[in-house]
């Protein structure tokens, strides 16, 4: 059991990492293939939607259950928000670029083009924000 407890601490972020990106994956492609798939919009607009959806959940799970964000001022809360939007919108356009080269270019299937972009958003994502958003302020 001292093991585990030992594991659990030192790879906490990375699990709840994962669990909550299988959330917000989860949302992205179901909210993406209704939208593209059923109402039969285009995949683009789909895929800024399907991403404003999931980076709202995002946030507060990443923030609260992730990295444990505490901020102390209303300036330090917009630093982090204005951050977390910001490289989310870096990793939007690789989601773009991503599912124009597979779906308009290689003519790959919507709902496959939108999981191979996932995982490297995903990836993506993780880094920037272990790195740069809620970083431990020391």
């Amino acid at each position: 059991m001292k093991k585990i407890k030992i594991l659990w601490k030192k790879y906490k972020a990375t699990i709840m990492y994962l669990f909550f990106g299988g959330i917000t994956t989860i949302i992205n492609l179901a909210s993406f293939d209704i939208m593209a798939s059923y109402w039969h919009w285009n995949y683009q607009l789909a895929t800024v939607i399907a991403w404003i959806i999931t980076v709202l959940v995002a946030y507060l799970t990443n923030k609260v259950w992730v990295f444990g964000s505490h901020y102390t001022t209303f300036v330090a809360f917009i630093k982090e928000l204005t951050s977390f939007f910001f490289f989310r919108g870096i990793t939007l356009i690789m989601e773009l670029v991503i599912m124009y080269f597979g779906v308009s270019i290689l003519h790959g299937n919507l709902l496959l083009m939108k999981i191979i972009d996932n995982v490297i958003v995903i990836a993506a994502n993780y880094l920037f924000s272990k790195w740069y958003i809620f970083k431990k302020v020391s």
